[in-house]
């Protein structure tokens, strides 16, 4: 179904798929090259058996992203552990959409939720737009609203990651995105990273962990979403942030 959707043949869908996996792997094995990143994943407060889920849009849905990436260290580094981790993320979602899904989230009863939503909120449409996609005060609305559900329905823990910056003039000038009017301004992104900043759950503040500009290499040619290299670091960012339970 997915491969009609796209245009592509089941087997070229189904190998570009297999490539992209494969490249979420290669990546895990390149973060644990590095001693300190298999510590950290020892680290992270996940009990044998526990179910993570990762709660997204595009940044996560992506078939070798962040948390792909990290299912993959925890299989690697911790086998024995039975740690799972679920993706439930849909491309172009704001903080609004989020709100419908979030029961069938919960009905899944995770140990951990990972949230890393929130820069379509930041979005903007047209030549000349007046106001983001959702309002800075309704996006701090809807988060709250997150965090109430998953309080009182579930007895998961919160993780939250920070949208990150975007490249503005790739964003601008990309073929795709200028198309349908799509743009997205750093001060905008800000705005909702500060809003979930402000939480007393662990934060990944992403959006200045990556710095303004973020480097130009993490980024495809639409300034917006990541390469592996970029999903890579968001996986290594997240470990590193969750493991020391400082999270900022």
């Amino acid at each position: 179904m997915r491969a009609a959707l796209l245009g592509l043949a089941p087997d070229v869908y189904s190998a570009e798929l297999g490539r992209l996996r494969a490249g979420a792997k290669e990546a895990a094995h390149e973060l644990l090259e590095d001693p300190s990143v298999g510590e950290m994943v020892d680290r992270l407060p996940l009990r044998p058996g526990a179910r993570v889920l990762a709660f997204g849009d595009s940044l996560t849905s992506d078939p070798q992203s962040w948390a792909v990436i990290l299912s993959e260290l925890l299989a690697v580094r911790r086998p024995a552990d039975g740690i799972l981790v679920d993706v439930s993320a849909v491309a172009g979602e704001t903080t609004t959409h989020g709100l419908i899904r979030i029961g069938g989230v919960i009905a899944r009863n995770p140990d951990w939720l990972l949230f890393f939503i929130g820069v379509n909120d930041a979005r903007t449409q047209g030549p000349a737009p007046s106001k983001t996609l959702v309002a800075p005060e309704e996006t701090a609305r809807n988060l709250a609203e997150l965090r109430e559900r998953v309080s009182r329905e579930t007895k998961a823990r919160c993780l939250w990651v920070t949208p990150p910056p975007v490249l503005e003039e790739r964003v601008s000038k990309h073929w795709g995105l200028s198309r349908f009017g799509v743009r997205f301004r750093n001060e905008d992104i800000a705005r909702v990273a500060e809003a979930i900043a402000a939480f007393d759950e662990p934060v990944i503040h992403l959006f200045e962990r990556l710095g303004l500009p973020p480097p130009p290499e993490l980024h495809l040619e639409d300034g917006l979403h990541f390469t592996q290299e970029g999903q890579k670091r968001i996986a290594l960012e997240v470990v590193r942030g969750w493991a020391d339970g400082r999270a900022r």
